[in-house]
């Protein structure tokens, strides 16, 4: 099907008197005549390998990666209305301010499914049961989301937008519509005999899960995990250190506008040039990002931490360490070193000499010591 004949679903009258909308099964071919989307999708290809290329490369890649998926849960979590900012996950949940637990909650809940959802594409693919295992994980124990069904499809009409569904902006199908359509898109996605481009087939999957939304609720934030979930399951990237909810959350307008407009509109070119330019942006980011890790990585090292002389190995564990928790307690340095408070005190004020610490609280106890360089590599 060439995409400007796409024809995205209709909306039917339902007996309660609003429409929900039934989108088309989209498990078949798709060509397209857009000069635009070849060069977009020549470019994210090209801004794909490049990012794959750095991580192989990195040195200790896995340091890393654990600061991604971070910046990756806060930003996706953002888009659904929570506060916490990447400082606050990355501290304990008795040490955030008792208004913002549920927050930090949230945000943590959807680290822990991610890292759950990337470990077990090693023993089960991409799949509606690999999505209802992760949404169980993200919602619970989560105040927000405990009771609206984790890990199961909905058995019920849902909404997008609106106080009331009588004036949502976007009504999904019914429920028992869900399992049909998930399970053509299951198929879509493994189906090895479509010659369509990874890119392209994961931007309708992305589109096509929003439009079922399958959950009663935490579909925004599955739905975007399915990104580099399909990544990392067709080998199109080796590590998990892409994701588009920063760019999604920077153009948030743009982004519902295009899927709505591929609903109203049939307009799937637009969507798909869009999808290809989030790409190509945080490929573009994430490799900037990474070249400033190994820079700041490659002082701390030949610069500053060869001045401690005797002291430098137990540096060196502390820098690693810090590179996967920049922020930190005297005390868990101590138990992540083996060391005394006494050492770990001196090693806290040596690293604060030499510019790679400071302390963050002001106060005389309970102080946290962030590693601020590192951290401002994610939050700009």
């Amino acid at each position: 099907m060439d995409i400007e004949d796409f024809k995205a679903g209709h909306a039917v009258q339902q007996s309660t008197g609003y429409k929900a909308f039934f989108p088309m099964p989209i498990n078949q071919m798709y060509t397209w005549r857009s000069p635009v989307i070849n060069v977009l999708l020549e470019k994210a290809t090209l801004q794909l390998g490049t990012i794959n290329s750095f991580s192989r490369f990195v040195p200790d890649i896995a340091l890393f990666i654990r600061m991604h998926i971070v910046k990756e849960a806060t930003e996706s979590s953002r888009i659904e209305g929570t506060e916490t900012n990447m400082e606050e996950v990355l501290v304990k949940w008795n040490d955030i301010n008792p208004e913002r637990r549920d927050d930090w909650k949230e945000v943590s809940s959807y680290i822990e499914a991610m890292n759950y959802a990337i470990s077990r594409l090693e023993t089960l693919p991409l799949s509606s049961r690999l999505l209802k295992e992760t949404h169980k994980i993200l919602l619970t124990n989560n105040v927000r989301g405990d009771h609206k069904s984790p890990g199961e499809f909905r058995t019920s009409q849902n909404w997008i937008g609106g106080a009331a569904i009588n004036d949502a902006v976007f009504i999904p199908p019914p429920f028992h519509e869900v399992d049909r359509l998930m399970g053509d898109l299951e198929n879509f996605i493994h189906n090895e005999s479509l010659e369509v481009p990874h890119l392209i087939k994961i931007a309708l999957a992305h589109y096509q899960f929003e439009t079922i939304h399958p959950f009663l609720d935490g579909n925004g934030r599955v739905g975007r995990l399915m990104i580099p979930l399909y990544l990392i399951d067709n080998k199109i990237i080796e590590k998990p250190i892409l994701y588009l909810s920063d760019f999604f959350e920077k153009n948030r307008w743009s982004y519902y506008d295009n899927l709505m407009a591929v609903r109203k509109n049939n307009d799937l070119g637009q969507w798909i040039k869009f999808f290809l330019e989030g790409i190509n942006q945080t490929c573009q980011a994430a490799s900037q990002r990474l070249l400033k890790i190994m820079e700041l990585r490659h002082d701390c090292q030949a610069a500053r931490i060869i001045t401690l002389g005797k002291k430098a190995p137990n540096a060196k564990k502390l820098l690693d360490y810090l590179f996967t928790q920049p922020i930190v307690t005297a005390q868990e340095i101590a138990n992540e070193l083996g060391i005394s408070a006494v050492s770990t005190y001196k090693m806290l004020y040596d690293f604060i000499d030499i510019g790679i610490l400071k302390e963050m609280t002001g106060f005389k106890r309970n102080r946290f010591f962030v590693f601020r360089e590192y951290l401002d590599i994610f939050n700009g």
